[in-house]
């Protein structure tokens, strides 16, 4: 992607404008950022994949002060009629089962994968919405159906209002109000508060999401990574305390022992590649709900695409897909590289790659990671 090129998506902005100027800084409201638009899945596909057992989905619905929180998998008969005013269904990681939808998630890679998260849609009756929140991630609420109504702004007093099912901010003082069109498009950076209602039927909005991640979860997640993949050489000295002394306080832990302790995890921390590795699989591991339909094969002649649940990176030394690591260097890390920022590679591409990425590629194919293609 020409990262400087002026897009419609961003307001006439390149991405690298966008960046510099609302990036994690400021609210920003883009119309027609997707002229022409159409939701990247009918209405009742929607209330069908929300059946599904590996499909997040979940329902919020207001009557007057009242609210309640429904979590799927949903039979068609638990969905509200649309005559029903209040409701919300919202349906997470549309693009890991539409293509439609993971197109469109494509149009923001001009973000690292590593941020990405995934595409929600909510369908929502008249007034309906999930009430006055804030998120910890930035996201891009994009119009694809009917029409929301959306008051923003900062958020002071992150009160929230007691004994509901949903977190809803007890004081939002809105300093912006719009009125979405499909095609329109607002980004909003993290902890602003905000709230769209819909206004009229079949009201239907994508929000393409973005990880933030705390450090504690990230230390968790990676140390977790970490010492999953320790191997001890066999001639590793074991602890030994020969001028140790007998002692009248058994329940004492022995200071000699604690440094022994403290240099072995910071000998293990300190191992660059290891903890490289650790964060790679970490970033790219799948979320609990997705599975892959393997048992294809790659022959020879054909391109590669990545399958849409498929998260592939790579950093200096190492490629990453779906929670594993492996090493690359030279032409192969090249391709392998642009087959993690394109999510394909053209027939003679691939047929660049030698023998041992080859294999790797139609280990990926067998497992229903990437998919043969004839392009």
């Amino acid at each position: 992607m020409d990262i400087d090129r002026r897009l419609p998506l961003l307001g006439q902005l390149s991405p690298r404008q966008f960046m510099r100027r609302h990036w994690q800084k400021t609210p920003c409201l883009i119309r027609q950022a997707v002229p022409g638009v159409r939701s990247p899945i009918e209405r009742n596909a929607l209330f069908e994949l929300a059946g599904r057992d590996d499909v997040e989905s979940r329902i919020v619905a207001q009557a007057g002060e009242r609210w309640t929180l429904r979590h799927g998998p949903f039979k068609r008969r638990q969905i509200p009629p649309r005559s029903r005013p209040g409701w919300t269904l919202l349906v997470q990681g549309l693009d890991l089962h539409v293509p439609a939808a993971r197109s469109l998630l494509d149009a923001f890679r001009f973000l690292p994968e590593a941020r990405m998260d995934d595409l929600m849609i909510s369908y929502a009756s008249d007034g309906g919405g999930v009430g006055p929140h804030l998120d910890s991630y930035d996201v891009f609420l994009l119009q694809v159906s009917g029409r929301r109504r959306w008051r923003v702004g900062p958020v002071r007093d992150a009160s929230l209002v007691p004994d509901m099912p949903v977190k809803l901010l007890a004081n939002l003082h809105p300093t912006e109000e719009w009125l979405l069109e499909p095609g329109d498009m607002l980004y909003l950076p993290p902890r602003w508060g905000h709230d769209g209602v819909a206004v009229g039927d079949d009201c239907m909005t994508c929000s393409i999401g973005f990880r933030t991640p705390t450090p504690t979860e990230l230390a968790r997640d990676v140390l977790q990574r970490l010492t999953d993949a320790l191997e001890a050489p066999g001639d590793e000295p074991h602890y030994r305390d020969p001028a140790g002394a007998a002692t009248a306080t058994p329940g004492l832990i022995p200071q000699a022992l604690q440094h022994f302790a403290q240099k072995a995890v910071v000998q293990a921390l300190n191992d660059a590649n290891s903890l490289a590795c650790a964060l790679g699989e970490t970033l790219t591991e799948p979320k609990s709900i997705v599975w892959f339909d393997g048992g294809g094969t790659l022959g020879q002649g054909q391109g590669v695409r990545l399958d849409a649940r498929t998260r592939m990176m790579y950093d200096t030394h190492h490629v990453f897909i779906n929670g594993e690591s492996f090493r690359a260097s030279g032409r192969d890390a090249r391709l392998m590289r642009a087959l993690a920022d394109e999510r394909m590679l053209a027939a003679r591409a691939v047929a660049q790659l030698g023998g041992d990425a080859f294999e790797l590629l139609a280990d990926w194919v067998e497992a229903g990671w990437i998919h043969g293609t004839d392009d």
